[in-house]
């Protein structure tokens, strides 16, 4: 049974930073990809960043220069350092994990969409405050 639980979360001012943290348990994939994504009210779930088993990351242009994506196998533990908060950070967010990943295409990559991550965690509430 897998399962994904997200740490870290909080309230911060707007230039704050926060460090996300998701502990998987029962994974076995060698091969997959990792993803973070965040829902504010009333939008769309987005993919913010994914890492994949070689540790190659994607981000969204959104956190891209802000946000940083790691792992530590050892542990089991995905992060997602959040640099330069803004208040339009604010959302809750969730990691994922997606056992049939990564893809190719003329290299390899990890989706930013929902849709193909078949394990989620429950999520953890980020505000900003300006």
């Amino acid at each position: 049974q897998v399962q994904l639980v997200e740490s870290g979360g909080g309230s911060v001012q707007s230039g704050g930073s926060l460090r996300l943290s998701c502990a998987a348990s029962g994974y076995t994939y060698s091969s997959y990809c990792m993803g973070w994504f965040r829902q504010a009210p009333g939008k769309e779930r987005e993919g913010i960043a994914s890492i994949d088993n070689d540790g190659s990351t994607g981000y969204a242009d959104s956190v891209k220069g802000r946000f940083t994506i790691s792992q530590d196998n050892a542990k089991n533990t995905l992060y997602l350092q959040m640099n330069s908060l803004k208040p339009e950070d604010t959302a809750m967010y969730y990691c994922a994990a997606d056992p049939e990943g990564p893809y190719y295409s003329d290299g390899y990559y990890c989706l930013h969409t929902p849709v193909g991550y078949k394990y989620w965690g429950q999520g953890t509430q980020v505000t900003v405050s300006s």
